[in-house]
């Protein structure tokens, strides 16, 4: 089986092309660019580069958030598209699930990958590898980090944390967690496209067109709109009933 993987979820762009159980082709960068310019060019260079042609490949797995609005958008539409063109299927796996799978699989421990989610909180879940295949203990959410850390320290387990945004949080974990907090190393805060193939290879496809990402939360943008809209019928109310 071969299996396009694609995450645009965060500042990290991955493809990665797995046939069967060997990776054959990954592509990663981690720089502040649009990846609506550059994520068809990378899957056009390693399809080429691996000798694969899109008929030949059989199924489409992306990272379908949280992360980015317009990150994960653009990953989801493309994989959408891809599908529905090509008529394959597809699959969408949680954008922190695949750092998990990325640095979690020898960790005697749970894992907690994070994104920033401005103002104090983060996007996050809890994982552990059981009996070799990665396990969601607690569902993705968002949260502040000082919550987050005050809830792993009463488990008293140690914890595997890993993400780009680690860097920004760090303080408020070793603080609660102390010894119990574990960290990954720089090298491995990319997420891994080919974990993430391996991750949707096995997995039953879903309906292309009914497919949606999950943010988590909505945009900021919306939410402002949808408080307007909703002063707006309040005030038009009022002024029916005057």
């Amino acid at each position: 089986m071969k299996v396009l993987a694609i995450d645009t979820s965060n500042y990290p762009l991955g493809v990665a092309l797995l046939d069967g159980d060997q990776v054959i082709g990954e592509y990663i960068t981690n720089v502040k660019k649009n990846h609506s310019v550059r994520v068809m060019p990378a899957i056009d260079i390693l399809m080429k580069d691996c000798g694969v042609t899109p008929a030949e490949l059989d199924k489409i797995v992306v990272a379908k958030g949280p992360g980015s609005y317009t990150g994960v958008r653009i990953g989801v539409t493309i994989a959408k598209t891809l599908a529905w063109t090509l008529n394959k299927p597809l699959v969408g796996v949680s954008s922190l699930e695949i750092y998990a799978a990325s640095a979690g699989r020898y960790f005697n421990g749970v894992i907690s990958p994070l994104f920033d989610a401005r103002r104090g909180q983060i996007y996050t879940g809890l994982y552990q590898y059981k009996e070799g295949q990665l396990a969601s203990l607690m569902k993705d959410q968002l949260l502040l980090a000082k919550d987050w850390a005050a809830m792993l320290s009463e488990q008293q387990e140690k914890v595997l944390f890993i993400g780009n945004d680690l860097p920004l949080h760090k303080e408020v974990f070793t603080e609660s967690l102390r010894d119990l907090a574990v960290y990954a190393s720089p090298a491995e805060h990319n997420p891994r496209p080919a974990e993430l193939a391996l991750l949707g290879r096995d997995r039953e496809p879903e309906e292309v067109h009914s497919f949606v990402p999950n943010y988590i939360r909505i945009a900021e943008a919306e939410a402002n709109w949808i408080k307007a809209n909703q002063e707006k019928k309040l005030v038009m109310r009022k002024r029916t009933y005057e």
